[in-house]
């Protein structure tokens, strides 16, 4: 068996020597890279695909809970122990609850460090001895979220618009009757009691309207390949219909890709503070309001971001301001195939 790979992230220098120093003497550990903030971590982990993260989670340019979310969306199989100063249990039980292995207390012997990754590497839980009797019962209870359908997405994103019952069945095409037997399994799910709880839910647990990248049905070969590594992605749009084809499109071109929908700014924004997406792709018009609004908002809350704009009337004028927005390309919609797709997307990657 090979040795396991680890990351190590925390934005002191003489912590991750120390560290590392500690890991070396393991002959079944190897260290892949070190890191001190957060978008360097997103490119790392993508760069390093290594079997454990080591990581203090207040690093500049983090937002501990969201990122947590999203690098287990990303790297489910990925092993995160998390080495803090920090004792509060609140704080503790929400890494937790985002899906870490392990929370490990800095001021702990260096051989309890060794200790504690080996055990996070074999798959136990692990945590620093003074926190057990805080958290005694809440690992076994900790909360998973659970795998919803397409339909089932597309309801919870009604349902934080404020959509009643009546709006949403002519939204979808459905009866009202249907609508509520939909919610009613919907919040049976969740094990919330209303619509309020369910929108609740989401806010807490934004990583459940992910839709994951899967191989599509479609034999359309890719040029160059299927891209292998993991990209969190925005789609904008007000169009529903066009959102699935896009999603389609981009399945075939990265089956690891996640991918979030919105289809007005406020959508956009909000799930931006809480994604930090890699790439959002944006449409020019998004009913009655502008795209280019809309990027120069995600530019704003993530200038990590990479936005493209996209339109099926493509004008000189919106191409100027996009760019001025922020945007990296403005594309036509009609242009934008499988090839283009990967090309975007790989230049997101390099």
């Amino acid at each position: 068996m090979g040795k396991a790979s680890v990351l190590l992230a925390d934005d002191h220098a003489v912590v991750r020597a120390g560290i590392r120093n500690a890991l070396e003497g393991c002959d079944d550990i190897e260290i892949a890279g070190e890191v001190g903030d957060g978008p360097a971590l997103f490119a790392a982990l993508a760069r390093a695909q290594p079997t454990l993260l080591l990581i203090d989670v207040t690093m500049p340019d983090f937002e501990p809970l969201a990122a947590i979310r999203q690098i287990r969306v990303l790297y489910p199989e990925m092993k995160i122990l998390v080495v803090s100063a920090y004792d509060d249990d609140v704080y503790v039980q929400g890494l937790l609850a985002a899906g870490v292995d392990g929370y490990h207390l800095k001021d702990q012997p260096l051989s309890d460090l060794r200790l504690a990754v080996h055990r996070v590497l074999s798959g136990e839980k692990w945590i620093s001895s003074p926190l057990i009797n805080k958290l005694i019962g809440y690992v076994d209870g900790a909360h998973t979220v659970p795998l919803l359908t397409a339909r089932q997405l597309e309801l919870l994103r009604l349902l934080q618009l404020g959509l009643d019952n009546q709006s949403i069945a002519q939204k979808l095409g459905l009866s009202v009757k249907t609508v509520e037997n939909h919610l009613t399994r919907l919040y049976r799910q969740l094990n919330v009691q209303s619509r309020l709880e369910a929108v609740n839910y989401v806010q807490q647990h934004p990583e459940i309207m992910a839709v994951p990248g899967q191989v599509s049905g479609s034999s359309t070969a890719v040029s160059g390949g299927a891209i292998k590594e993991s990209v969190v992605m925005l789609l904008v749009d007000d169009n529903a219909r066009y959102r699935r084809q896009l999603r389609r499109m981009i399945c075939q071109v990265c089956p690891r890709a996640v991918m979030y929908e919105a289809e007005d700014v406020a959508e956009a924004t909000s799930l931006v503070r809480q994604i930090v997406p890699r790439l959002v792709l944006v449409d020019v018009v998004l009913g009655e309001e502008s795209g280019i609004h809309c990027a120069r908002r995600i530019r704003t809350l993530s200038p990590s971001s990479r936005v493209v704009l996209i339109s099926a009337y493509p004008d000189r004028e919106f191409h100027r301001l996009g760019l001025e927005a922020g945007a990296v390309a403005f594309l036509d919609k009609k242009d934008l195939d499988t090839e283009t797709l990967r090309q975007i997307i790989n230049d997101v990657i390099v």
